[in-house]
C-alpha cells in the first residue's frame, strides 16, 4: 500500500460553493505525468491566495490541489532528462489550476515543465524566489532586451513590498539601477531601502485616474498592479522607455490612452510566466542564481509550515504579507 500523505484539496458542490479541506492522499491519487517529485518546499503566491479564497477563474478543474510552485527531489522518472535524486524546480504550467499542485508531499508532473535547480541553491532558496522572483527576472530581462540599461534613468517598481516587487528591487539595485518603489505601506520604507530602493513613493500617486500624459519620471517599470496604476506609470515613462507588466493586483483593466505610445514611443511589454518557453526559464533561473543577492533573500522571506498555508493565503490577499513566504514541507506535512 502506498504511503499516505496530507494534501490541501479545494472542492465545490453542485451550487458551486467552494470548500477547502485537508485530505489524505496516496501516490495513486496523483495525476498523470512522467516524473514524481518529493516536494521539499513550496510557497504562497497571490494566485494561490486567490484560489484558496475562491476567486473565479483561477481553478479550472475540480477538485484541485492548489499551489503553483515546487522545489524538490525526483523520486521516480521515465523522462529522458531527469533521474531519481535530481533536484528540480517547477513554476506555472497550470499547476494548482488544471493539474494537481504543490500543497501536498508529492506531485506527479510532465518532466518538460521542470527546470534543474541551480547548483548554488537549495529548495528553500528556490522557493524564497518562487514564481514571484522568476516573474520579476523575466520582467527585468524584457526591459534589458528593450535597451533599458541603468544609464537610461530610474526604474519604478509597483506593488513594491509584494513578492514580485521585493525581488525586482533587489535584482535591479544589484545591477546598478536607480529604483523607485511604489507602495501603499509606509511602514515598509526601511525594508524597501534595505532591498536597494533609492526612492519610495506612495501608491496613491498612481492608483487614481490620472492625466493621459504626465511628466516624464522613469525610463522603465516593473508593474504587478495593472489598472490605473499601470496607466499612470505609462503616462510618466520617458521617451523610448518601456514598462514590463506581469500582474493585476489592482485590476485587469487598462484605463489609458494611446498618447504615451504614439507621442513618446513608450512600449508595453507583456510578461507571462505560466507558459514561458524553457529557454527563457533556464535563462531566468541562471540569472537569479548570479544576480540576486542571496543574503537579501533571507530578509525578504518568511518561513511557515504546511498547516499555515490556508491562513497565509488569506493574509496575502488582504495585503498583510510582505516579500516572500516559503513553506517548509518537512514542517507539519
Amino acid at each position: 500500500m502506498s504511503d499516505i500523505f496530507k494534501a490541501i484539496l479545494i472542492s465545490r458542490d453542485k451550487e458551486k460553493n467552494q470548500s477547502v479541506d485537508i485530505a489524505d492522499f496516496t501516490d495513486d491519487d496523483l495525476m498523470d505525468g512522467d516524473v514524481t517529485v518529493a516536494i521539499e518546499a513550496t510557497t504562497v503566491n497571490y494566485k494561490d491566495g486567490l484560489a484558496i479564497k475562491g476567486s473565479p477563474g483561477i481553478i479550472q478543474r475540480w477538485p484541485m490541489v492548489p499551489g503553483i510552485d515546487l522545489a524538490g527531489k525526483v523520486i521516480s522518472s521515465s523522462h529522458n532528462e531527469y533521474n531519481t535524486g535530481d533536484k528540480v524546480i517547477l513554476n506555472g504550467w497550470g499547476l494548482g489550476q488544471s493539474h494537481y499542485g504543490t500543497y501536498a508531499a508529492r506531485a506527479r508532473v510532465n518532466g518538460d515543465w521542470l527546470v534543474p535547480m541551480p547548483e548554488n541553491m537549495n529548495s528553500m532558496d528556490a522557493m524564497a524566489i518562487g514564481t514571484a522572483g522568476y516573474t520579476a527576472m523575466l520582467c527585468i530581462m524584457a526591459l534589458e532586451r528593450h535597451g533599458i540599461t541603468p544609464d537610461r534613468g530610474p526604474i519604478i517598481v509597483t506593488g513594491a513590498a509584494g513578492g514580485v516587487g521585493s525581488i525586482a528591487i533587489s535584482v535591479l539595485s544589484k545591477l546598478g539601477y536607480h529604483v523607485i518603489a511604489s507602495t501603499g505601506r509606509a511602514s515598509e520604507e526601511a525594508y524597501l531601502k534595505d532591498l536597494g530602493a533609492t526612492e519610495i513613493i506612495d501608491r496613491t500617486e498612481l492608483s487614481e485616474p490620472g492625466r493621459p500624459l504626465g511628466k516624464e519620471r522613469w525610463a522603465g517599470a516593473v508593474d504587478a498592479v495593472g489598472s490605473h496604476t499601470l496607466a499612470n506609470v505609462l503616462s510618466q515613462t520617458t521617451y523610448g522607455g518601456a514598462v514590463a507588466a506581469c500582474g493585476l493586483a489592482q485590476g485587469y483593466d487598462l484605463p489609458a490612452t494611446v498618447m504615451p505610445f504614439i507621442l513618446r514611443g513608450v512600449s508595453l511589454l507583456g510578461v507571462d510566466s505560466v507558459h514561458a518557453p524553457k529557454e527563457l526559464r533556464l535563462e531566468a533561473w541562471s540569472r537569479l542564481a548570479s544576480d540576486l543577492d542571496m543574503a537579501k533573500l533571507a530578509s525578504l522571506s518568511t518561513t511557515i509550515g504546511f498547516d499555515d498555508i490556508i491562513s497565509t493565503a488569506h493574509d496575502i490577499i488582504d495585503g498583510k504579507i510582505r516579500g516572500r513566504v516559503v513553506v517548509d514541507m518537512a514542517t507539519d506535512a
